[in-house]
């Protein structure tokens, strides 16, 4: 839940932008009426729309995806799945990592 500051649930100092370095990621069926829509009401996309490809042991996950900030700082970012392939033994190690 996001929520706007009212004295009750705030552990510091609250300045903006308020999401500083924190992201939601959202999952969705398909990322291009979102873009679509966005772009038709002129709202600025941080990051175009891109795939991506992250290791989880030795299995590729793939996403299409994109960023924007809203106006409290947060960074969302929806991501479509792109499925799973598998990944050469050869190909380092590491969770999350980017494989072209």
């Amino acid at each position: 839940m996001i929520e706007q500051a009212h004295g009750v649930w705030e552990t510091g100092l609250l300045e903006h932008p308020y999401g500083r370095g924190v992201n939601f990621e959202m999952g969705v069926d398909q990322i291009a009426p979102l873009v679509e829509a966005l772009r038709a009401d002129g709202y600025p996309l941080m990051v175009e729309p891109q795939e991506r490809w992250y290791r989880r042991d030795d299995t590729a996950i793939g996403q299409r995806q994109f960023l924007v900030m809203d106006p409290d700082g947060y960074l969302l970012r929806f991501a479509q799945s792109l499925g799973t392939r598998p990944v050469p033994a050869d190909e380092g190690v590491g969770a999350a990592e980017e494989i072209p």
